[in-house]
């Protein structure tokens, strides 16, 4: 006779599409618990001001965004884990879920896993993380109060940290491999018209160095080959970001690039198993689409948890 798992749905991440989906699943009186390896609310936590959401008039600070869901998730009763997947075993009705802390049961599945920031890849960028080297301004950009520091990248990441970093630093100087910017149409003009941003265009880091901190950037002008080196204080890494899915690779069906392939239902390759936000394929990663996400995943969950 098959065990009776513990839980009737286990969430694998507790960011936005993660807890949106908790919600839902508890308020149709499954038992549900969100794993989180790490801090929950996801990429929101490094989002200084968020003012694109429906319902927020004003802006609201990514943190307080991410505590307002966890108290909603807590007092429908979402139970919350901190704990790192390492295996899925998802072949028949019992899915379990294998961590470095324990083993977790259930009906259904959501992996809302989400994903990382790339890295540059370049020397001095792991001997000077957390000491200049940041993926996060929201969370570093106090340390650089009327200082000099670099952005990398020209996606809305990109432009809307660097504009956050304007508040305290003295100048934030965008460094991009291209000679026009990805980002949105308004989040160009607000950089392009803030007096404290400059930009370095068809260029890359070559090498971050420093004397205990970060002191300067090595530069490479992509169309001329010319190498130069620019005093910075501080590096600010927002070239892109890859699927979180070691746990996963061969238990269900990813993309090229790593992402979880689903269907409009957020259905992924195996019954009883789902994906949303931003591990999923063709995902926006925008805060709107992961909250759909979730709320898609969750009810997809419990049609196949009642309709067997």
């Amino acid at each position: 006779m098959a065990e009776e798992p513990t839980y009737d749905v286990v969430i694998i991440g507790g960011g936005a599409a993660g807890l949106a989906a908790s919600i839902y699943s508890v308020r149709a009186m499954l038992k549900t618990l969100v794993i989180e390896r790490q801090a929950i609310g996801g990429q929101i936590l490094y989002t200084g001001e968020i003012e694109n959401y429906p319902g927020f008039p004003e802006p609201i600070a990514g943190p307080d965004l991410a505590m307002l869901y966890e108290k909603q998730a807590t007092r429908f009763g979402v139970e919350f884990v901190y704990d790192t997947i390492t295996r899925l075993e998802l072949d028949g009705p019992v899915k379990k879920l294998i961590g470095e802390e324990g083993e977790y049961t259930a009906k259904a599945v959501i992996i809302t896993s989400g994903g990382e920031h790339n890295k540059l890849e370049v020397p001095g960028e792991d001997e000077f993380a957390g000491r200049g080297v940041s993926y996060c301004a929201t969370c570093d950009g106090n340390f650089f109060r009327d200082q000099d520091v670099t952005v990398v990248g020209g996606g809305d990441a990109a432009m809307d940290e660097g504009l956050y970093l304007t508040r305290m630093a003295s100048s934030v100087t965008v460094v991009h491999r291209r000679e026009e910017l990805r980002a949105s149409k308004i989040l160009q003009q607000r950089a392009f018209d803030n007096p404290k941003m400059s930009f370095v265009w068809n260029s890359a880091i070559k090498e971050i160095k420093g004397d205990g901190d970060v002191k300067s950037i090595v530069l490479e002008n992509l169309k001329t080959g010319e190498i130069s080196e620019q005093d910075t204080n501080g590096v600010f890494v927002y070239i892109g970001f890859h699927p979180i899915n070691e746990f996963m690779i061969g238990a269900v069906d990813l993309d090229a690039a790593g992402h979880v392939v689903t269907d409009i239902q957020m259905n992924t390759s195996v019954p009883g198993v789902f994906a949303a936000g931003d591990v999923r394929t063709f995902s926006e990663r925008q805060l709107a689409n992961a909250v759909g996400d979730g709320v898609a995943a969750a009810l997809s969950a419990y049609r196949y948890i009642t309709e067997g």
